[in-house]
């Protein structure tokens, strides 16, 4: 399996280059450059302090980390964020506090989310009057018997 280079900058003094934490991981995990205070149901955008170059034909998607969901109910607002390989600006997270009772407090150095990049195709729309037949057709949301 080849291995994808990409470019990266360090925006802040505190930035620090997505890392895997262990081989084969598919998540690279992304830290934030400055304190922040969540209180309970509470969003802000937290800065990561890196810009990428991400190569055409490819996409970052910023995602929760299930660690720091679980232990402390932080999640993101807008899951998964989404980096166009077009994109040369900062990298934030858009966290929300999800605990009832509990202030959360992220400190600079904290790993925050994880970024998986992934290939993606690019598509042409076509409209058309019908759409072939399948066997769910239609059915929604819950339709294979949850």
């Amino acid at each position: 399996m080849s291995e994808l280079t990409i470019p990266i900058k360090l925006l802040h003094p505190a930035a620090v280059a997505p890392q895997a934490m262990r081989p084969g991981d598919a998540g690279f995990d992304l830290t934030s450059v400055e304190d922040t205070v969540l209180r309970p149901f509470e969003r802000a955008l937290i800065p990561t302090g890196i810009a990428l170059a991400i190569p055409e034909g490819y996409a970052g998607f910023v995602l929760p980390r299930s660690g720091l969901a679980a232990r402390n109910g932080f999640s993101l607002v807008n899951t998964p964020g989404l980096i166009d390989s077009n994109y040369r600006g900062e990298i934030k997270a858009i966290g929300i506090n999800l605990d009832a009772q509990e202030t959360l407090r992220i400190k600079a150095g904290d790993r925050i989310a994880q970024l998986v990049v992934m290939r993606v195709g690019f598509c042409a729309f076509e409209e058309r009057e019908e759409l072939d037949e399948t066997v769910r057709g239609a059915a929604g949301f819950g339709s294979s018997g949850m």
